[in-house]
């Protein structure tokens, strides 16, 4: 019996001797900093505890996501994921914050003492953000989605990529453009496939005065219609836009189905209207001016 309350004793230190080196691991200070008058001490404890928080906080946020993309189709996927990850990080901060203040420390003289780094931040990141927040709206809104052709400072590209802080398209010449998002709320953008994928064009010509118009007209039909590229439907017409200085101003609108390669369609309707007008005699005049020569000294003899 004595034996047994000995073995019993021993294991008893021995549990207590453990727990007490485990708590001296736990609240051994690794470093120590002053803050605003106050000293905060990083345990070994305070760091675990945080790897333990950020490695469940991580977890959660997978189930989240995957539960979420999982009730999603394709395209939407990626806009939730874009929107997902700028949230993630904001949680991650939250979490640390409230690890801090649960393992006793303060979170407000950190925050206090951060206050001029973050409002330096702020206005360093200023553009940054604005094409963050503009990522956000144009996933969320709809207003751009990949595939659209959009035209900016006079260049025109098909998007392919939209991200949180820049959309990227590509231009008619086979470059990259890279857009910040931010530029979308300030600029004036068209968008040519907001509505739907059809857009109407129109290519102008100017013939000489005493041409047959009816002729003019049946000829721009017809060459539009011959394009394989030009839609049936709906159906090109002709305008009679002008009598210019030195030429009738006509104009074929006709309907495409891919604004991205018209200057390709409008430059083989123009090959198409120029043979037929070699054909059937109508001149395309150049600019005319008449200059009248007055000369005083004779005018005066």
């Amino acid at each position: 019996m004595q034996d047994q309350n000995t073995a019993e004793n021993i294991k008893e230190v021995i549990e207590q001797d453990i727990w007490g080196l485990i708590q001296d691991i736990w609240n051994h200070v690794l470093f120590s900093y002053d803050l605003g008058g106050d000293r905060i001490y990083i345990s070994v404890g305070l760091i675990l505890l945080i790897i333990f928080a950020f490695v469940l906080t991580s977890t959660i946020l997978r189930i989240i996501r995957s539960f979420v993309t999982g009730k999603l189709v394709d395209e939407d996927k990626m806009k939730f994921i874009s929107i997902f990850k700028f949230i993630k990080y904001f949680i991650y901060v939250v979490v640390i914050l409230i690890t801090l203040g649960s393992a006793g420390i303060d979170i407000t003289i950190l925050l206090t003492a951060s206050a001029a780094l973050f409002v330096g931040l702020g206005l360093a990141l200023q553009e940054l953000f604005q094409d963050v927040i503009g990522g956000i709206f144009i996933i969320l809104d709809k207003s751009l989605l990949v595939g659209d052709i959009i035209e900016m400072n006079g260049r025109v590209g098909r998007v392919f990529e939209i991200k949180l802080r820049t959309t990227r398209a590509l231009t008619r010449d086979d470059k990259v453009m890279i857009i910040p998002n931010h530029k979308f709320m300030s600029d004036v953008i068209y968008n040519y496939t907001q509505n739907h994928k059809t857009t109407r064009e129109m290519v102008k010509v100017g013939v000489a005065y005493g041409s047959d118009t009816q002729l003019v007209k049946k000829i721009l039909l017809d060459s539009a219609k011959q394009n394989d590229s030009i839609l049936d439907t709906p159906v090109p017409f002709v305008l009679f836009e002008d009598f210019g200085d030195s030429a009738l101003l006509f104009a074929v609108h006709f309907y495409v189905s891919d604004s991205f390669v018209d200057p390709k369609i409008k430059s083989n309707l123009r090959f198409k209207i120029d043979q037929e007008f070699r054909k059937n005699k109508i001149t395309i005049p150049f600019p005319q001016r008449d200059v009248h020569i007055f000369n005083d000294n004779l005018s005066t003899k």
